[in-house]
């Protein structure tokens, strides 16, 4: 089997920091792990390309799609989704509004507020461009037997409960 990146990375490094505690097992585990991470990215970078829609687009309207609400949300909500600020969500939502890809509506429950929806069309592009990404991950993951990628999960789901009790992903 060739040789990946990170046994290239690992073999460059190891003995330049003979003073600093470097364990390839786990040097190699996180190298790979980014490297799947940046094939995640540039696959969902192509998809919303593809679609017509800049990255930001494609996660905003994947933040609304994905609520227990599906495609209705507050503006407030997908700005603590996505991680961008009240003014960053306003702007990326007067951008999907003039594209047509949600539509804001007075909220019923708080006349002071909004309620923003997917329309049709956002929802379509939406999954044009879910499906684009869901290509690329079975391509990715292809690499391995059903049999292998329920190991993967069980390890990586192991890994990720220590993450998540050091870093909460969700509030």
């Amino acid at each position: 089997m060739a040789e990946d990146f990170a046994e290239r990375h690992v073999a460059r490094w190891r003995d330049h920091w003979i003073d600093i505690d470097f364990d390839d097992a786990v040097e190699l585990a996180t190298v790979r792990i980014s490297r799947i991470k940046r094939h995640a990215k540039e696959s969902t970078r192509r998809a919303a390309a593809e679609v017509g829609l800049q990255v930001y687009e494609y996660e905003t309207l994947h933040a609304l799609m994905i609520r227990d609400t599906p495609g209705t949300a507050s503006p407030r909500e997908l700005a603590l989704a996505a991680d961008v600020s009240p003014a960053g969500m306003t702007g990326r939502l007067d951008a999907l509004e003039k594209a047509g890809l949600i539509k804001r509506t007075p909220s019923r429950t708080d006349r002071r507020s909004v309620t923003v929806e997917a329309t049709s069309r956002g929802v379509d592009v939406w999954r044009r461009a879910m499906d684009l990404r869901g290509q690329a991950e079975r391509r990715l993951f292809g690499a391995l037997s059903p049999k292998e990628l329920a190991s993967l999960n069980r390890l990586l789901r192991k890994v990720a409960l220590v993450a998540d009790e050091e870093f909460p992903a969700e509030p």
